[in-house]
Order: structure tokens, then C-alpha cells, then sequence
């Protein structure tokens, strides 16, 4: 597991003084030097860190966008911020909309690393040298970015692979990287207000997580292997292949593809092949992988689809997929229905099953906010629907009323968005949301299919016999604990601390005007009596009581008016 320690005095580890100050310096470089005075750093700190060379802004850095500035920071912080940003650009639950739109924009494209370290990394990997694995192998790769890099080879009997090697040392300068970006978050949580609402810690223990599973190429494999499964009596698809032998946790070797890319369209042409079927294959591709199997590659751009003869599709890069469970397919399909048939009111409750959030919306505003939408993008024909646009409007309309989309819901909406724009540069006319019509029709009825009815009965069967097997025990449980005075019940009414609080405080009032009523009567009576000492005929005490009354009069009004309730 990656390691993430929370680093108190971390002066102290000098391979994290050198990159604090490179990270530090950076930030300060794009104009983000209030962050750093907010943090109060120093307090955290060695002194060391004072001396760091920091540069002021360029003029055009300042004129950029808070969103641009930070995108660029994490491009020059190196392969870890980047990847953090990529990884970020997918969870709208953890970032602002208009961030992720922004990461989505970083480039991972590294020098690649020399081929020695290839032949050692190989070696390490299996235990013999890579001319024992592999028939040859190119030295010079295909392709390099911030985790691996993937070379041309071929086995003894001939098969042509791409072998994908992780990045010598990779592991370690990220768990460095990690460490620091953790203990960053963690001092912007405790000094920075605004900061803490986003939780920085949390969103860098879900970005180690995720970055966890890249660092291990057996996940990718099994990614591969798993949507060769789902399509493999689909003859428009081809899924590379995977060699598990010759594969390992920092090593991936698959079959190699010799293919077109999906926005060459030149070449497309050039090699005689059909835009529209390649066009039909790529949307059945992803309806698929939507509607019926609920497992997707959540990042379809056109580098990672490769167009094969006879208009085969074929996917590449599996490192980044999405699941989604059947039951919120079904509420996602009822919600695209509900908003196609203009039904407000159901769309608002379907949306809110499939979100997330703190406090449960304003549900009339809700559904004002999505009618307004429907009449904005559901009124014209299926063809002219933008569907990039209408997707981003509507995260924009969840994120405004402090919905969260799951992130693999998003990723699914993502794919949907790059598939529909390798689908009109291919087919300009193609209508991807007609085309989307009878996928959802059928995933719609697919619940109310016999064999769905007898997995749904077998389910609850078999749900209501484990409770029918476990209810007598459990029961006897709870008697025993009664009899032993074990069994306690805790009741907890939310706001009865408050409730206490307003109730003393009214009854003070009640008691403060109780007694400066009394003290008026008193004084008056007093004065009316002629009570010594008198001073110019009239009672001193009646005057204090009079006096002390006004004061405490003045002070219980003074206390009102300050809790803003007259």
C-alpha cells in the first residue's frame, strides 16, 4: 500500500525539504502566496523552509483564471500532481464543477526513461532477464507518461505485444510527493475556513486509493480480461488480449494493436473503410457497456480507440474504468424517461436517490430548476440535441442545488460525451440520442422481464430465510441481555440541547422582568410613602429602586435586540 504519514517536523527528512521547497516555491510562483500566509506555515515548519527562492508573479500568470493557475501548478509540480489533477477532473463530488472541466485539460506526456532500467525492472520482476521472456523487444518505446511507458516486442512464437513498464522508482517519489501533498491538506484544513468545507484530507486518502490501483498493473489486466468477457461473442469489438505469464504488478504485457485512430479520418477513408458502421459499432459500444453490463472504460477519447479492419472497434488503456450496480442503471434509465416524458415532480425524487448530499434540497425550487432545464434542451428534435452541453448543465443544476453525483455516474455520462464526439466527426448527422432510444426502452422493461421477476423472488427468498434462520438466536440474545440488565436504550432527539438552551434563556427573562416590575411597585410605593432618607422631600431608596430598575430594564432590552428577537 502506498504510504501517506501525517509529517509533523518535516525538516527533519531531507528528501522532503528539497521537494517542499519546490512545491512550495511553485505555488507561490502562480500567485497563490495568500494560500501560503493563511496556512501559517511556519508554525509546521523548520526555519529552513524560510529561505526558499520564491518569484513573484508574471504579469500574464496574474491575468489567468484561479481554475488556469491551478492546472498549470499541478503541470509543473511533475507526474503525481498531475495524475492528483486527472483523477480530481472525474469527482465532482470532491471539487467544483468548473475545476474538473479545467483538470480535464492536463497533459501527461514525460521524457521516457532509459532502456536499462527496463532490462533491471523485467529482470526483477520475473527473476531472469527480459531476453529469456521476450523474443525482442524495441528499446526505443511507443509511448511514455508519468507511470509507465510501453515498448514493441515479440514472443518466441511470433505473437506481437506492447509490454508496459511502470517508471523506475515511481512508487517512492510518489509516496514522497503523497506525505507532503497530505500534510499540506491537513494544515489547510485546520487554518483555512474556506478550505475545510472541501475536506483536503479526504480528497487526497480517495486520490492514494485510486493512485494505488494504477500502480498495479494486475487490476488493468483484469479490467481487459473482464470487458473481453462482456463482448466476446460481439464481432464489432475487440478487446486486446492479455498474457498473464508474462504480466506482473509493475509489468503489462498485451497484444499489440496496429490499428487507426478514431479521429484520423483521413486514414480512415485512405484504408476504405465505413465512417457510419465504425460510427453504429462505437455507440453500441458504449450503450453496452452503459445499459446492459453496467462495467465501462471511463476514458473513450480518441487515442484510445483504435479502428480495425472490417470496422472493428477496439478499445485500448484500460487503467481507468467505472461500474455501476443495477439498481442505479434502473433509477438513472427511469430518470432519462421521466425527463423525456416533461414529469418534473418524478424526476426530482429519481434524482435525488441517485445523489448524494449533506442537507435534502429545496425540492420546489428543485423542480423548477428542472423543468426550466427540460425546456431548454428537451424541446427539440433528438438530432440537434447538444448532448456535452445538456450533460454539463445538468451537473452544473445538481452542484447549484448541493447534489453530488456519484463519480462513477459521472464517469459513465463522461464516456457517453467522448463517444458522441468521436461519433460526429465520424458521422456528422449521426443522432446519438435517438440512436440511445431503444437501449433505454429496453433497460426501462428489462425489471419487468420473467427472468429478472424470478431473480428478484429467488433474491427475497433467499433474504427471508437467513432472517427466519438468524431471528430465533437473535431473539434469545436479547432476553438474556435483558435479564442481566445488559440492554440499554439510548434515545437521541436532535436539537433538544437547543431547545434547553432557548428555554433558559427565556425563563431568565421572564424572572429579570418578574423582578424589575417588582422593583418599580416597590419604588413607587416607597416614594408615595415618604421613606427615609429623603433628600429635597423625596425617598432616596424609591430613587435607587427607580434607578437600578431603568438598568436592568435598558440591559434585558439591550440582550433582546442583540439575539435579533423583539
Amino acid at each position: 500500500m502506498l504510504s501517506i504519514k501525517t509529517i509533523g517536523r518535516i525538516g527533519k527528512r531531507y528528501r522532503h525539504l528539497i521537494r517542499y521547497q519546490q512545491i512550495l516555491g511553485i505555488i507561490f510562483k502562480y500567485g497563490f502566496e495568500n494560500i501560503i500566509e493563511a496556512m501559517k506555515i511556519d508554525r509546521y515548519i523548520e526555519s529552513g523552509l524560510k529561505l526558499i527562492p520564491f518569484t513573484k508573479p508574471h504579469e500574464k500568470v496574474e491575468k489567468l483564471s484561479k481554475n488556469q493557475r491551478i492546472r498549470m501548478v499541478l503541470e509543473e509540480l511533475g507526474p503525481t500532481f498531475i495524475k492528483m489533477g486527472q483523477v480530481l477532473s472525474t469527482r465532482p463530488d470532491l471539487i467544483p464543477l468548473d475545476l474538473t472541466s479545467e483538470l480535464e485539460k492536463l497533459q501527461d506526456s514525460v521524457p521516457p526513461f532509459n532502456f536499462e532500467h527496463v532490462k533491471q525492472i523485467i529482470a526483477a520482476e520475473f527473476g531472469k532477464p527480459h531476453t529469456q521472456i521476450f523474443d525482442s523487444i524495441d528499446e526505443t518505446p511507443l509511448a511514455s507518461a508519468s507511470i509507465g511507458q510501453v515498448h514493441r516486442a515479440r514472443l518466441a512464437d511470433n505473437d506481437q505485444i506492447a509490454v508496459k513498464i511502470q517508471r523506475p522508482g515511481i512508487r517512492k517519489s510518489i509516496e514522497v510527493d503523497l506525505e507532503i501533498i497530505h500534510h499540506l491538506a491537513s494544515i489547510m484544513e485546520k487554518n483555512i475556513e474556506e478550505a475545510a468545507l472541501f475536506n483536503p484530507v479526504k480528497i487526497v486518502e480517495e486520490f492514494a486509493k485510486t493512485l494505488e490501483k494504477e500502480l498495479d498493473y494486475t487490476i488493468e489486466a483484469t479490467n481487459m480480461e473482464q470487458m473481453a468477457q462482456q463482448f466476446a461473442n460481439d464481432n464489432t469489438i475487440h478487446i486486446p488480449m492479455t498474457y498473464r505469464e508474462e504480466s506482473s504488478e509493475r509489468v503489462l504485457t498485451m497484444e499489440f494493436i496496429q490499428g487507426i485512430k478514431a479521429d484520423n479520418i483521413a486514414a480512415i477513408d485512405r484504408a476504405g473503410l465505413d465512417r457510419k458502421k465504425i460510427t453504429r459499432y462505437g455507440a453500441d459500444f458504449i450503450m453496452k457497456q452503459v445499459f446492459t453490463h453496467g462495467f465501462f472504460h471511463a476514458d473513450p477519447h480518441p487515442g484510445n480507440i483504435f479502428i480495425l479492419e472490417d470496422n472493428r472497434i477496439c478499445p485500448v488503456d484500460f487503467g481507468m474504468t467505472g461500474f455501476v450496480d443495477q439498481n442505479t442503471r434502473e433509477i438513472f434509465v427511469d430518470m432519462i424517461h421521466a425527463l423525456a416524458s416533461n414529469n418534473t415532480k418524478l424526476v426530482t425524487r429519481l434524482l435525488c436517490e441517485l445523489a448524494d448530499y449533506e442537507d435534502l434540497p429545496d425540492m420546489a425550487s428543485l423542480e423548477k430548476a428542472i423543468a426550466l432545464f427540460i425546456s431548454i434542451h428537451l424541446v427539440h428534435a433528438l438530432k440537434d440535441i447538444k448532448t456535452a452541453r445538456m450533460v454539463n448543465q445538468f451537473l452544473e443544476l445538481c452542484a447549484s442545488h448541493g447534489l453530488r453525483i456519484p463519480p462513477d455516474l459521472f464517469l459513465m455520462m463522461k464516456a457517453f460525451i467522448s463517444i458522441e464526439g468521436v461519433a460526429r466527426k465520424l458521422d456528422p448527422d449521426f443522432d446519438m440520442i435517438g440512436y440511445a432510444v431503444p437501449y433505454i426502452t429496453a433497460a426501462k422493461y428489462l425489471k419487468f422481464s420473467p427472468s429478472r421477476i424470478a431473480q428478484d423472488i429467488m433474491g427475497i427468498a433467499r433474504e427471508s430465510f437467513k432472517l427466519f434462520q438468524t431471528l430465533p438466536g437473535d431473539t434469545i440474545d436479547l432476553v438474556r441481555m435483558a435479564k442481566q440488565g445488559k440492554l440499554k436504550t439510548i434515545v437521541k432527539i436532535e436539537g433538544l440541547d437547543k431547545l434547553m438552551v432557548t428555554q433558559d434563556q427565556t425563563s431568565n427573562r421572564i424572572s429579570f422582568s418578574i423582578i424589575i416590575a417588582a422593583l418599580i411597585l416597590g419604588s413607587a410605593i416607597i416614594l408615595n410613602s415618604n421613606i427615609p432618607p429623603l433628600m429635597f422631600g423625596v425617598s432616596v431608596i424609591g430613587i435607587a429602586g427607580f434607578t437600578a430598575a431603568a438598568i436592568m430594564g435598558i440591559w434585558l432590552l439591550v440582550a433582546i435586540i442583540r439575539k435579533g428577537r423583539l
